[in-house]
């Protein structure tokens, strides 16, 4: 099989790009104008560094069995063009990730903030258990090779990171509805990306498009604190199970998070916050539906420390602890007591 990916440098891109290279029988080539670390020392580790930045449409071919487009290219670009002239279907990568995992059950977490972190603890307690299904995941986390890994038949999970962000200049569909879930979760609702979603309802839709997504008879797990999403998901007529979740008791003792689990242990939590226990529910409850007992869910996820940019520890002292995030909506900067901080 030939794949060619338009825009390879993307940090989800590259990284599928990466992952299909390492299939046997699977040829990748890849085109950017713009291709920036880590990317670059990835792609050329893996082989598939582009030999010099821009668009050819002579990398585009007959031979080629598909063509895989990034968010960074334009409707217009030169390659697309050519690919479609030349009739070779052309994927968005959320639909190639469905693709190559059309034949396994696929779980995918949504929701407006923790999908990244949830995900990632989820995977955690998977290879903590060496049952590390396929997966996408929006960040680097420690203990695993990549964003991206693609086995196929090796295992019968995909487990997806779900973004409400339109798939490909070609398709303004939302990400999280083309992978067709079999189990879906949702963290929370709160407006976001306003300048694809204008209004509240506009956002809000793309979650009801995603629950109309999931597969017949499939499960979706939500966070019953979020009022908003409680709503939602109380007013949809999909056939699909719901199951609400809770954030878990816990208590803080001024510098250490506890998880007091229902059996009467605790967990010391190497995360911090309300958030990361609610997440860390959310993906309890999904390890259970994939075989992880309660017990070994708990033993595990103590040893989580986090995803790449979410909430990580970079300097500790005596006086102070520093840590990089990004909350680039106002929802995901504000403070138990409401304020933006």
């Amino acid at each position: 099989m030939n794949v060619h990916f338009i825009a390879i440098g993307g940090s989800v891109m590259h990284s599928l790009a990466i992952a299909l290279a390492a299939r046997d029988g699977v040829r990748v080539t890849g085109s950017d104008d713009a291709i920036v670390e880590p990317s670059r020392s990835r792609l050329r580790t893996a082989g598939i560094l582009p030999a010099e930045e821009g668009w050819f449409p002579g990398r585009i071919h007959a031979g080629l069995d598909a063509v895989v487009l990034g968010m960074h290219a334009r409707g217009n670009n030169p390659e697309l063009l050519r690919a479609q002239e030349l009739g070779i279907p052309v994927y968005s990568f959320p639909e190639y990730m469905q693709k190559a995992c059309d034949a396994q059950t696929r779980v995918v977490v949504g929701g407006s903030h923790g999908k990244t972190t949830t995900t990632s603890m989820l995977l955690h307690v998977l290879n903590y258990w060496d049952r590390l299904p396929d997966y996408l995941v929006g960040a680097q986390v420690p203990g695993l090779d990549g964003s991206v890994r693609l086995r196929g038949t090796d295992t019968k999970w995909a487990v997806f990171e779900g973004d409400e962000y339109p798939a490909s200049p070609l398709d303004r569909r939302s990400k999280f509805h083309l992978y067709k879930a079999h189990v879906g979760l949702i963290t929370g609702l709160a407006w976001d990306h306003i300048n694809v979603f204008p209004t509240r309802e506009s956002y809000a839709e793309a979650f009801r498009g995603f629950l109309a997504s999931m597969q017949p008879g499939g499960t979706l797990l939500y966070c019953e604190d979020d009022a908003e999403l409680a709503a939602l998901v109380a007013a949809d007529t999909s056939p699909i199970r719901k199951i609400p979740y809770r954030t878990p008791d816990h208590r803080h003792d001024g510098s250490q998070w506890y998880w007091k689990t229902p059996n009467g242990g605790e967990v010391a939590m190497s995360v911090i916050g309300r958030h990361n226990l609610a997440n860390a529910e959310g993906a309890r409850r999904l390890a259970e539906l994939m075989g992880i007992h309660e017990a070994a869910f708990y033993k595990a996820i103590a040893s989580f420390r986090g995803a790449q940019r979410r909430l990580e520890r970079v300097a500790n002292s005596p006086r102070r602890t520093v840590y990089f995030d990004y909350a680039h909506a106002p929802s995901k900067g504000r403070c138990d007591h409401g304020r933006v901080c």
